[in-house]
């Protein structure tokens, strides 16, 4: 049966902060919002009865949803109100005014003013932000005002307006907030050097000005003064948890496309983010299945024509991960650092979350894709002859030497075959010897399945390093078996990988699936033969305290466990019950040994 799309799109959707967008079957959008976590805040739209009616007319005609993925909360705000005032979304309400966000001006002039703004003009200030609220926005500039004295007035303060005398000192200069430039009591270079902290300070590089704000802290705290001292700790907790700059907005950053790609074996996908006065106004993945095995740069370049053509960009700059060519008229950027390198981290983000939805689609919607590309990237990733559809991992288990015992927990089509795990108890190995240990049952296990007649596997997985791996080798060796299954071991301190002759280690990626699927294989082998060892000396020890009852012997063991299930249903068992099991006199001799009292 056929899933519907909008079903499957709500179970892959990510669980971090971004901005989903609805779009009926016409393609036109419906509705931008945003959310803390997206998975479950568009959920939340199909998961219930809706009190409003606009709601529910919505929903029914919601026929596809996008999202883009950012940084924070912030980012998902600010990112919101670009959209909606770009695309005036119909469902949408709130945000399709002229509102605007808060920004820190510096501004451009004779001993510049510092002041907040909603609105950006062109005449060469600073601007710093967007925020998100006036409170950030004014314990920034209570911090700045408690550490420098700037000028509030309007005056313009041309060199030979001061000369001439033409103002005069007002209230806060007599109240040690101003330092008096207008008659010329503070210099030029002086106020620039402030100036200059501030700028710093307005970036988030505050360290500094911070540690000031903790000794004003501490010396209201010293002279009694809570309720000022408690003032200025929220301050500081604002500051510290306030990041200085969006990467989904930035003033600097003009009529730009970004552009990045992340692959696999099989698909290239190529994010697509356009940037317009200085925010985000797009974003879009394309999915490129590859025919001749392309390189990144060619999927990339391929991707950008198609792209532009499709959004119809003019835009004369783009940036990119790496040198790409698509022409010479337009201008190439491979941003190192600062806030370019942050917008190319989000393109790169966003694609990867592309790639892992299509991947959370693929197996709901064609699981036997999703299998043959796993197996397809284990195969390349660990150089192996074939794909290993069927793999064995084995493990050693024992606690000081005490009931050694091993497990062999076995996947197919990277997934558990839990009806094939097998556990062994060591049986010619004394003592903790865990490389003999693994010998003797990567032996026993595979000359049992070529006595039955059993498939192999294409990949076994050891559990260790290299004596582990030398051990398992000997005993293939033994069987006939060397170099008819691939063999590796796997370390547990730096997951390193181990093959057979080979002195230098494989490491994988540490995100990659390949490794994931193997650690998945180890930590379950670990799980398995873990639990067959409590298990063996549970039982070990609770016979152990029977059988050491003088008069009882292994049957009656056998006999009260079978029927009673725990040594502590057998202690309080009453005299007649046990006489049920086990006879009158050795019911007496039980009952008597927990109830002498």
């Amino acid at each position: 049966m056929d899933i519907p799309a909008i079903n499957v799109q709500l179970q892959t959707l990510p669980e971090g902060p971004g901005v989903y967008q609805y779009y009926d079957k016409n393609g036109r959008i419906l509705y931008v919002g945003k959310a803390k976590n997206l998975k479950k805040r568009v959920t939340s739209y199909f998961n219930k009865n809706h009190d409003s009616h606009r709601i529910g007319v919505m929903v029914k005609k919601i026929h596809d949803i996008k999202h883009i993925v950012v940084e924070s909360e912030t980012d998902a705000l600010l990112l919101e109100n670009n959209l909606i005032k770009k695309h005036q979304p119909r469902f949408n309400v709130m945000l399709k005014d002229d509102k605007t966000y808060p920004w820190i001006c510096i501004k451009n002039e004779r001993f510049p003013r510092v002041f907040p703004t909603r609105r950006l003009i062109k005449d060469g200030s600073e601007y710093y932000g967007p925020f998100t609220t006036f409170k950030t926005v004014n314990t920034l500039l209570d911090l700045i005002k408690g550490l420098y004295q700037l000028r509030t007035c309007n005056y313009d303060l041309a060199e030979e307006k001061i000369q001439n005398g033409k103002y005069k000192v007002c209230l806060e200069y007599h109240l040690g907030n101003c330092k008096g430039p207008c008659e010329a009591f503070q210099g030029e270079e002086e106020y620039n050097r402030n100036i200059s902290a501030i700028r710093e300070i307005v970036k988030g590089n505050f360290k500094d000005s911070l540690q000031q704000f903790r000794e004003q802290m501490k010396a209201h705290a010293e002279n009694m003064e809570f309720e000022e001292a408690q003032l200025i700790k929220n301050k500081i907790e604002i500051l510290e948890n306030y990041q200085s700059r969006s990467t989904v907005v930035n003033p600097r950053i003009n009529n730009v496309d970004v552009f990045s790609i992340v692959s696999d074996e099989g698909y290239g996908y190529v994010n697509f983010l356009q940037i317009s006065h200085g925010s985000i106004i797009r974003s879009h993945t394309i999915e490129m299945k590859k025919k001749l095995d392309e390189s990144d740069k060619e999927l990339l370049e391929l991707g950008i024509v198609e792209i532009r053509q499709r959004f119809n960009s003019n835009s004369k700059e783009i940036y990119v991960p790496f040198k790409v060519e698509v022409g010479e008229e337009i201008r190439i950027t491979v941003p190192q650092l600062g806030d370019k390198k942050k917008i190319i981290d989000l393109s790169i983000r966003n694609a990867r979350y592309f790639r892992q939805e299509q991947f959370k689609q693929m197996k709901i919607v064609d699981p036997d894709r999703h299998v043959n590309r796993i197996m397809a990237q284990m195969k390349e990733d660990l150089r192996l002859t074939q794909e290993p559809r069927h793999i064995e991992c084995f493990d050693n288990s024992n606690i000081q030497g005490t009931n050694p015992v091993a497990a062999c927990v076995v996947f197919k089509n990277g997934k558990p075959s839990k009806k094939d795990y097998r556990k062994f108890n060591i049986k010619t190995v004394e003592g903790p010897d865990d490389f003999a240990s693994m010998e003797e049952v990567v032996y026993r296990r595979y000359k049992r399945l070529l006595a039955e007649e059993e498939p192999l596997p294409q990949l076994i997985i050891v559990d260790g390093g290299k004596g582990q791996l030398s051990s398992g080798v000997k005993a293939l060796e033994a069987l006939g078996l060397r170099g008819k299954i691939a063999i590796i071991g796997i370390a547990k301190r730096l997951e390193e990988l181990f093959y057979p002759g080979d002195t230098i280690p494989l490491y994988l990626d540490k995100k990659s699936e390949t490794l994931k699927i193997i650690q998945q294989l180890r930590n379950e082998a670990h799980r398995f033969g873990i639990t067959f060892h409590r298990n063996k000396r549970s039982k070990t020890a609770l016979n152990t305290e029977l059988e050491a009852i003088t008069g009882i012997g292994d049957k009656t063991v056998v006999d009260l466990l079978t029927h009673f299930r725990s040594l502590k249903r057998i202690k309080e068992a009453s005299m007649d019950d046990l006489a049920q099991v086990i006879g009158a006199a050795k019911a007496r001799i039980i009952y008597n040994n927990y109830h002498s009292n």
